[in-house]
């Protein structure tokens, strides 16, 4: 189990980094942004910041682009995409960071922080949850044999809580499959029992469409590379 569970931490991590669509071009600064903003250098600065965090996994370069999104927090500090994409920084950098556990929960107590200022801002509330829940799964990955009964459940409650605010969501499902892929089949889990709930995520991902140009994204490539990876163990049999 503790295996399983810490490749869950590594594997996910590294599909998370790599799987994410190229942001489109920066649009308009939305109506949140502070009214003295300059609108156009906001909109780049955050657009160019999204876009490279979803096609690295270098933790020095995540801790770069923490800081600029620091910069975009505080140029827009109404908006609550800023602190969103700097939670989601913080927790890649634990995915790749090869420090210990100790410092794995600094940079995770980091992005909750990051969070829950983003909730305060009014971020969408079922992006927020899927976040937390795969906050969470980083969490247990940090120590599986001790935290695995406390984590798993919350994983669990965050997902349920954000399919019930928008079942359409498709991140929901990813993490959920995630999660019942590195679950030990003695406890529900497997590649088989999470094989259905990726090809959920598949037709949610399809119909799927983002709110804005810089509106939670993510997930797709990470799905795909999963579902490909069941075709090859299959045709290897």
């Amino acid at each position: 189990m503790k295996t399983a569970l810490l490749t869950l931490a590594c594997v996910t991590a590294s599909l998370a980094t790599l799987a994410q669509n190229a942001a489109p071009a920066a649009p308009a600064a939305p109506a949140t942004t502070a009214a003295a903003a300059p609108a156009g250098s906001y909109a780049a600065l955050l657009g160019t910041t999204v876009k490279e965090l979803m096609s690295t996994g270098e933790p020095a370069v995540l801790k770069q682009l923490d800081a600029r999104l620091e910069r975009a927090a505080t140029v827009a500090p109404q908006d609550w995409l800023p602190r969103y994409y700097q939670a989601y920084a913080r927790l890649i950098t634990c995915f790749q960071s090869k420090e210990d556990g100790d410092v794995k929960d600094v940079y995770l107590d980091r992005a909750e922080a990051a969070l829950a200022q983003a909730r305060k801002l009014g971020g969408d509330e079922a992006e927020l949850l899927v976040l937390q829940s795969y906050i969470y799964q980083a969490r247990l990955g940090v120590s599986p044999m001790l935290r695995s009964m406390k984590y798993s459940g919350m994983v669990k409650e965050a997902l349920a809580q954000a399919k019930k605010l928008n079942p359409a969501n498709p991140r929901i499902y990813l993490v959920e499959a995630n999660n019942l892929y590195y679950t030990p089949a003695m406890f529900g889990g497997g590649a088989e029992v999470a094989k259905p709930v990726y090809e959920e995520a598949k037709a949610r991902f399809a119909a799927f469409r983002p709110a804005s140009a810089l509106a939670p994204n993510w997930g797709e490539r990470q799905l795909l590379g999963r579902l490909k990876a069941y075709e090859t163990a299959t045709a290897a049999k």
